[in-house]
């Protein structure tokens, strides 16, 4: 028998050794040399979008909208907003910047500045001039009053600058903050002439694309038309009957009833056709413009549309969440999402881009339907409460003008007469919530300047506080009853409050990067941005304070 040499033996053992280690490194796939990430992010913000609608008409929406992004992508399903006053600019401030109206300053659609003496406006810059419209004050609009990034901005930058970021919706805010500072372009509707317009904080003239969608003169074509009903009548068995008396009625319509003619007005021509499911066509046909003019999602960096569809809102405003008119609103909707979804599998190839879609907030439904059903609910006046707390005031510390604005539930006092009448808002504070507590519909009355103290449970002073900011609040909060809210009219909704109805929205993503699937666990407005942040691999906006969804990512 021949024994194996030394030498042989330590050959074969080093060459055992290494062997796997070799064949290891042969199989292991490289690592791409590029960081991987969606050609594409659609951001979609529906105005007024409760939660609830995503199930309450779920039976009829069609396959490839709505439905494509509950079932094949992640469905964030208890998502709220962590602030009290939910409106549309601090909702898409906060779905974009991860933040909250204390932080990015977006406490309102508008506020009262007391060092200017006027009320401003969320997007308000006299500093610049109306692009594409004679209407020398619908572009008199930047996002210079929010005072933080938002995730498209810290795309540009993550990119530096290479990557397009568009924002495009009927509304101004809804399409200027989402766009963020650092925009490609942002791009809204002007009522009076029918086009869309932006300001010279972007351009200077409009891109040759949103000149071509405007001279197709379509506001004119679709008012033209009117608005009718999808289906018959009796198949809207999700809503009321028509003609409730809790509804509002369109401009020179004798009833709130089918068909709708969507006549102008003087100065606000197309204003009755943006209270229409046409709306929501004009923002899918310009959103799918600005994705071909841009030539978004063919370059080698991710690009980034900021789409809001405002027509939900307005319609809510009018008819309520339980007319026929919302639920055909919503029915309509659907198809254009899987209009818009069928393009971007053409355009970008299916799976290379990402969807993500949420509501600037809630609505309540209209009191008077509420009261018809025995649930607590009912109208406040603004006025009212406004006459009480002067009274209050003026016989506590003589005739004077203590109040210089009210804004979003907010008393803003006058504070150089208060000084000169020796009076601290504290003091101020306790004449006015002994003359509101008593009167119908108001819960409470807050001293915003130490709310600290409130006497408020803790759930909704943290809300509150999210909404303070110190230079922009007022200093006397009013917080309505659950089911209230102050109105002129008596018909239609509103929101702006902390309550669910106001709070919960929907959050589903779909697409590149996105798990299939659902959670029921406690998610927030603020997790939007970062989620998207996470998924692109770049820093979370300044203002940040929400968490990743952690579970809706592929790893």
């Amino acid at each position: 028998m021949k024994f194996i040499s030394t030498l042989a033996i330590r050959s074969f053992l080093i060459l055992f050794i290494l062997t796997p280690v070799v064949f290891g490194q042969t199989k292991t796939a490289p690592k791409p040399s590029r960081l991987a990430r969606p050609k594409l992010v659609v951001g979609i913000v529906v105005d007024q979008m409760r939660y609830d609608y995503l199930y309450r008409y779920y039976n009829k929406y069609k396959e490839g909208g709505l439905k494509r992004l509950m079932n094949e992508g992640f469905n964030a399903r208890n998502n709220h907003y962590h602030y009290a006053l939910t409106v549309t600019a601090a909702g898409h401030s906060a779905v974009y910047t991860g933040s909250l109206p204390a932080i990015n300053g977006i406490v309102g659609n508008e506020w009262y500045d007391s060092e200017a003496g006027k009320v401003v406006y969320c997007t308000d810059d006299n500093t610049v001039a109306t692009v594409g419209s004679s209407n020398e004050t619908v572009g008199k609009m930047s996002p210079k009053n929010l005072l933080v990034s938002t995730v498209t901005d810290q795309l540009r930058i993550a990119t530096n600058f290479r990557s397009k970021t568009i924002g495009v919706a009927i509304k101004d805010r809804a399409s200027i903050l989402p766009a963020g500072h650092a925009a490609s372009g942002a791009y809204w509707f002007d009522s009076k002439t029918g086009n869309f317009v932006t300001s010279t904080y972007y351009m200077e003239s409009l891109p040759g694309w949103v000149t071509a969608y405007n001279n197709l003169k379509k506001p004119a074509e679709y008012a033209n038309k009117g608005w009718n009903a999808l289906l018959p009548i009796d198949q809207y068995t999700q809503s009321t009957p028509d003609d409730q008396v809790w509804e509002g009625k369109l401009s020179n319509a004798e009833k709130p009833v089918f068909p709708h003619e969507l006549t102008g007005t003087a100065g606000d021509a197309f204003g009755a056709f943006t209270t229409s499911p046409w709306g929501n066509t004009m923002t899918k046909e310009m959103a799918i413009a600005a994705i071909k003019g841009e030539n978004l999602g063919k370059g080698a960096d991710t690009d980034f549309l900021a789409v809001s569809f405002s027509s939900p809102d307005r319609i809510g405003h009018m008819f309520g969440p339980n007319s026929i008119e919302q639920e055909d609103n919503y029915l309509k909707l659907d198809m254009e999402f899987a209009e818009l979804f069928n393009f971007l599998d053409s355009w970008t190839g299916k799976g290379n881009y990402t969807v993500f879609l949420t509501a600037d907030h809630g609505a309540m439904d209209v009191p008077a339907f509420w009261q018809e059903h025995n649930l607590p609910a009912g109208l406040m006046s603004a006025t009212a409460l406004t006459r009480a707390a002067v009274k209050a005031l003026n016989e506590a510390y003589g005739e004077g003008e203590y109040i210089s604005g009210i804004e979003n539930y907010q008393l803003y006092l006058n504070k150089p007469l208060l000084k000169e009448k020796k009076v601290s808002v504290s003091d101020a504070y306790k004449v006015v919530r002994e003359a509101l507590l008593p009167m119908e519909g108001v819960a409470d009355v807050l001293n915003l300047k130490d709310i600290g103290r409130a006497p408020l449970n803790t759930y909704q002073v943290e809300m509150f506080k999210n909404n303070v900011n110190a230079k922009r609040s007022g200093d006397l909060q009013v917080v309505v009853q659950p089911g209230w809210f102050a109105a002129t009219y008596k018909t239609g909704t509103d929101h702006g409050t902390p309550y669910n109805y106001d709070t919960h929205v929907p959050f589903l993503l779909y697409g590149w990067g996105i798990n299939k699937g659902e959670t029921l666990r406690r998610t927030t407005i603020a997790d939007i941005a970062p989620t998207i942040s996470a998924l692109l691999h770049i820093l979370p906006p300044s203002g940040n304070v929400g968490n990743p969804v952690e579970e809706a990512l592929i790893k």
